[in-house]
């Protein structure tokens, strides 16, 4: 499988595993809890192969930045959490952030 579509399937899997931490209010309901397990464990497995490919610096990079964007437009979208320009702000940055990364890290390979 491509290390991009692997790279994609991690980030998907630590976002779900992340969305159900709230939901299981400190691992005290069971069925939120085992989302966070599973979905970080096979967001730990996915991204182990996507590295097989794709380099740490860059999969990593795309990994968190992503991530974190995704997860703060979820928690604004879905649960409803606060978004201001500032917020709006900083998740374009990580966003660009990754892609200049990644640009200059193809660029160097």
């Amino acid at each position: 499988m491509n290390g991009w579509v692997l790279l994609l399937l991690a980030i998907v899997s630590e976002v779900i595993g992340s969305t159900g931490l709230k939901a299981s209010q400190g691992f005290s309901k069971l069925l939120p809890s085992l989302v966070v397990v599973v979905g970080y464990a096979s967001a730990f497995y996915f991204l182990s192969l996507a590295l097989k490919t794709i380099p740490l610096n860059t999969a990593y990079a795309v990994w968190s930045g992503l991530g974190t964007a995704l997860i703060a437009l979820l928690g604004w979208w879905v649960l409803k959490e606060p978004m201001n320009g500032a917020i709006a702000l900083g998740i374009v940055l990580i966003i660009v952030g990754v892609v200049v990364l990644n640009l200059a890290s193809r660029a160097q390979g």
